[in-house]
């Protein structure tokens, strides 16, 4: 039998790449990653509207706003979500998630060992470091638990309602998996993540997860139409996307 016999490479040959996909599918894990990682830590930070002020209109009581640090960034982590669920279908929108969840531990291991390091004598912040990424085991919790549960419900849901409605209601996609998708995140955050970020009454827990979870869902409505402009124009340069009419 004759055997092929490579000829050696010359210096004039170009090096060997691989080559790169053209898929949209890496480019919105690696936001939907980056997102995760900057929400859980602007989360640690307690924020309040409206202050202590005792406001009301008449028989109306006014109480203050309490959310966390990362309230208008952690809806976008949904929306990209969404994007992936509807265009890439649940297992490649598990791999995302899974990817964010090893990112996030990742972060919280490489914080805690930066934190245990000695500082150097000319290092005037180290208390500000650690009271920003310091590992708290209970945010992380919350953090880690309310975004597995949450997002994979999130996918889960919309690729049910895609299954039965095809191309058509998209919109009932995207609403309906927010609305459970977001509950369960907030409502698991808050339950666990509650007292280590200050908040010691039924009342400002119920307000917290009852705010975060309105808040969370509005601007998921509310940026629809640009929820449904990057679905079809991701949709459009898929080359693999085939999409199924309703019979």
């Amino acid at each position: 039998m004759t055997q092929s016999v490579q000829s050696p490479p010359h210096a004039s040959d170009p090096a060997s790449f691989a080559h790169v996909s053209r898929s949209y599918y890496p480019t919105l894990v690696a936001l939907f990653t980056a997102t995760l990682l900057i929400s859980n830590i602007a989360a640690t930070k307690g924020v309040a509207f409206l202050g202590d002020q005792d406001l009301s209109l008449g028989p109306i009581q006014i109480l203050p706003l309490y959310l966390d640090g990362a309230f208008f960034l952690f809806p976008l982590a949904y929306i990209i979500g969404d994007i992936l669920s509807e265009v890439y279908g649940f297992k490649a929108t598990r791999r995302a998630i899974y990817v964010g969840f090893s990112a996030l531990l990742l972060a919280a291991l490489s914080f805690w060992i930066a934190g245990q390091l000695p500082a150097a004598d000319f290092y005037e912040n180290e208390a500000a470091f650690d009271a920003v990424t310091g590992v708290v085991p209970r945010l992380l919790l919350a953090g880690v638990a309310g975004y597995l549960v949450g997002q994979l419900l999130n996918s889960a849901v919309l690729v049910r309602i895609k299954e039965r409605t095809r191309e058509k209601h998209l919109w009932a996609r995207l609403i309906g998996s927010t609305v459970v998708g977001e509950f369960a995140d907030t409502l698991i955050f808050c339950s666990i993540a509650a007292g280590a970020i200050g908040i010691s009454t039924w009342d400002d827990f119920i307000n917290f997860v009852i705010v975060g979870f309105l808040w969370k869902t509005l601007v998921e409505i509310l940026v629809l139409p640009v929820t449904y402009r990057v679905i079809a124009f991701v949709k459009k340069r898929e080359p693999s996307y085939a999409p199924v009419e309703n019979g």
